[in-house]
């Protein structure tokens, strides 16, 4: 009796596993046909409390705009920012002439100016300031569902409950936004590059 009762509770345990990832794929498949259109989504997983949502659009790529440097990004932001500059080394170990924007608060972002586009590329960054506004209208502070609705149109809320972390990932995985959520708010974004820099 004491074997037939463990190997069903070790059934049930087997099935609930696989039930919870056949859920988390069903989900992703219904969140890609909720996507925005401007975002051009080709792809969303759904890993434990992590979405990654892969994008062809601009904003991953330019997630501040574009802009051809640094002092046009700054006249037009508006936002008082420490400016340093110097070369870094970067993914695969090259060395890089990058310009870092600071603010009181430790946000900082860091871009280098293109030769091949002739556009400020980013790097990396971390932003807490909730004065720091994304290209996308993003901002640290908003609900988990303002930025979740700026790349899906409508979704079921409890597709999203257990979400900590929204990433949107350019097509070619170089370079993404991470969101992290603290309860319903949002509390940090980091700005990832895998560039290799020519």
């Amino acid at each position: 009796m004491k074997k037939s009762i463990l190997f069903a509770a070790l059934l049930i345990a087997v099935f609930s596993v696989n039930a919870q990832r056949v859920s988390s794929r069903a989900k992703a498949v219904r969140m890609l046909a909720y996507a925005r259109p401007e975002y051009q989504v080709k792809d969303v997983k759904v890993y434990a409390d992590t979405m990654t949502v892969f994008s062809l659009s601009d904003y991953p790529i330019y997630p501040i705009g574009k802009w051809s440097t640094v002092e046009q990004f700054i006249t037009n932001n508006q936002l008082q920012w420490y400016r340093e500059s110097g070369y870094k080394s970067f993914y695969d170990t090259m060395t890089v002439a990058v310009n870092t924007l600071k603010r009181l608060d430790g946000t900082n972002i860091n871009v280098y100016r293109s030769i091949w586009t002739d556009k400020l590329e980013m790097v990396s960054a971390k932003i807490t300031d909730t004065a720091v506004v994304l290209d996308n209208g993003v901002r640290v502070g908003m609900s988990k569902e303002e930025v979740f609705k700026t790349v899906f149109k409508s979704y079921p809320k409890s597709y999203t409950a257990d979400i900590n972390v929204l990433k949107v990932i350019a097509g070619a995985a170089e370079v993404g936004e991470i969101y992290t959520f603290k309860g319903n708010k949002l509390r940090h974004i980091q700005i990832i590059s895998r560039y290799k820099y020519y």
